[in-house]
């Protein structure tokens, strides 16, 4: 009697096992992960900055050897 007990006990838990691995967990709801957020280089305040004074540079002094 004691053996047909436990035997029920364990077939109920894989049943209990294989019907939750199913559904996935219902704890918590998992969240997917963000993909990694491209940068380019204008989204970069110093690139930027160092292209402004190189443009304000260019137009305020033309290179030599072009008269």
């Amino acid at each position: 009697m004691l053996f047909v007990l436990i035997l029920a006990a364990v077939a109920i838990y894989l049943l209990v096992r294989m019907a939750q691995e199913r559904r996935g967990p219902s704890a918590a709801p998992r969240r997917r992960p963000q993909p990694p957020r491209i940068v380019a280089p204008d989204d970069d305040e110093d690139f930027l900055r160092d292209l402004d004074r190189k443009r304000r540079r260019k137009h305020r002094d033309p290179e030599d050897g072009q008269e």
